[in-house]
């Protein structure tokens, strides 16, 4: 068995590893689905963002989550000089296809600790079936 010393990590690896590991990299909403009571209430997991950054559309029978922030950072020495200056911004978004029954009414949104709760309610037997018909001439 060969005994590998630790890498060594500089400044700038640090660096990199910082800019490039950080915000810059968000990855896809990790979403729960329920059914209950022939509704349905969708957990999206969302930590780290404020609920103003957070925006749900229903478009053509999609239902469209994003989520989207600028973050600038800045640091600096005891005389003002600065030392270090980030920028840094990223977006991420998911949709789900709920199909032409829904309106914006039958959905109710929360946002509590990093986790956005939609509930979608129960449709009627005569809401699903409310499909338009084309007359055939």
């Amino acid at each position: 068995m060969r005994f590998v010393p630790a890498k060594r990590v500089s400044l700038i690896d640090d660096l990199m590893k910082d800019s490039f590991g950080g915000f810059n990299y968000l990855p896809a909403m990790k979403t729960n689905i329920i059914e209950k009571d022939g509704g349905y209430r969708l957990e999206i997991e969302l930590p780290g963002f404020n609920k103003e950054e957070i925006k749900v559309e229903l478009q053509q029978g999609y239902l469209i989550v994003k989520a989207e922030r600028n973050e600038e950072k800045q640091e600096a020495d005891d005389q003002g000089n600065v030392i270090r200056r980030e920028r840094s911004s990223g977006s991420c978004s998911r949709r789900f296809y709920i199909g032409d029954s829904y309106s914006d009414e039958d959905i109710i949104a929360k946002y509590e600790n990093g986790i956005l709760e939609l509930s979608l309610r129960a449709l009627s037997l005569e809401e699903k079936e409310n499909k338009k018909v084309i007359a055939i001439e």
